[in-house]
């Protein structure tokens, strides 16, 4: 059974591979329903294509259709009528918050925090979350479940493989230092 707990990733915090595959893997355990539209893809992918031109944009569409293939009912529609009406410092980003609204997501996950205030999206019923403090949160809620996904996703690196010091480096390198420091006593799960 799964969570009625839902969020929104952001075009953010789908930009790195790393961060990305390990949200997937996040997903797939239950503890919450990720969401995120065709826009949210439109604007990962092309800035993705746009910085790393030795990627073939093929291989990039490629990861979202997947995507979108293995996370139930991940694409919000219909959700594009709410914009207007959604009010932040920065108006290109309301369409993430009315995706929250037209889903009834509970959080945006996101680096860019500073984009979606509390104050502006309280109206909303809505928080933005830093991905460290989502990642930290999740695990406090089930740690095995995080660990799981953990493991599997370091397992998956095989162009190199890394080792769990490897591997905890890496997410120190997006960011996730709260989420290192949690998960660190038991590494030997990952």
């Amino acid at each position: 059974m799964s969570s009625h707990f839902t969020v929104v990733y952001d075009a953010c915090v789908l930009y790195s591979q790393t961060l990305r595959d390990l949200l997937m893997r996040l997903a797939l355990t239950d503890l919450f329903r990720a969401r995120w539209t065709r826009r949210i893809h439109d604007e990962w992918t092309c800035n993705l294509i746009a910085k790393r031109p030795d990627l073939a944009p093929s291989r990039i569409y490629r990861v979202r259709d997947l995507m979108d293939a293995h996370v139930r009912d991940a694409l919000v529609e219909d959700y594009e009528h709410l914009i207007p009406a959604i009010a932040l410092p920065d108006p290109n980003d309301a369409h993430v918050v009315a995706a929250a609204v037209q889903c009834r997501a509970e959080l945006i996950v996101t680096f860019n925090q500073k984009d979606f205030p509390p104050d502006a999206l309280r109206n909303y019923n809505v928080a933005a979350q830093h991905p460290d403090d989502f990642i930290a949160d999740l695990f406090d809620l089930n740690q095995a479940k995080v660990l799981e996904a953990m493991a599997a996703h370091r397992q998956s690196l095989k162009n190199p493989p890394k080792s769990i010091d490897e591997y905890l480096t890496a997410l120190l390198g997006l960011g996730l230092t709260q989420s290192v420091s949690v998960v660190r006593p038991y590494s030997i799960a990952i």
